[in-house]
């Protein structure tokens, strides 16, 4: 798919023309928000069809709401916001919430130092991805979106104390998994050195 000329250069404009149901306004915000937000939407549904479903439901969210966003904080935001309340909606329809069943070996993982600057991005994004389906949902929500604990709560139907223990068991196995893989690219890095 080719560039998309920016038709809009401010905000502003864009989010009149979106108002007015502009389809060239629509498509614009699609370009420019839609990686990013299919991104959001797959950490919470590990499953790119379902979030690429899921965002487009989003967007069209988007639009149809268009009047409801205030211009206060960022249209981006806003946009992120709607993206996961639809993915979280469909956990909830799905009944993939987040409970408070959570095992007496997660809750005694050593404490292990965060790796070194050798851990790029995306591994420790697939890591992430590897959590439990309940730690992953607190840990987006609160590291990655930013959530209060509160607002987590209210958001999965659960108490801010399972919220913020979900969130320190997410850290505890993260951390534990990234002294993992510490270990094996150090390993890596050795057997390299000694071959080479």
């Amino acid at each position: 798919m080719g560039r998309i000329l920016s038709f809009f250069n401010q905000e502003a404009q864009l989010i009149k023309a979106l108002r007015q149901e502009d389809a060239r306004a629509q498509r614009q915000v699609y370009e420019k928000y839609g990686p990013r937000m299919l991104g959001v939407c797959f950490r919470y549904l590990g499953d790119e069809m379902t979030a690429e479903d899921v965002m487009v439901e989003g967007f069209l969210k988007v639009f149809g709401k268009i009047d409801q966003f205030n211009s206060e904080g960022s249209f981006e935001g806003w946009i992120r916001r709607i993206m996961v309340n639809e993915a979280l909606g469909l956990l909830r329809k799905r009944k993939q919430m987040p409970e408070d069943i959570l095992s007496d070996e997660a809750a005694n993982i050593p404490d292990y130092n965060y790796a070194d600057q050798h851990i790029e991005t995306q591994e420790l994004l697939d890591l992430i991805e590897q959590l439990p389906f309940g730690y992953r949902t607190v840990f987006n929500l609160y590291a990655i979106e930013g959530y209060a604990h509160s607002e987590i709560a209210e958001l999965l139907g659960i108490t801010e104390s399972t919220s913020k223990s979900q969130l320190h068991r997410a850290r505890a196995l993260l951390q534990k998994m990234v002294g993992a893989w510490e270990n094996d690219f150090k390993k890596k890095l050795n057997y390299e050195k000694a071959s080479g």
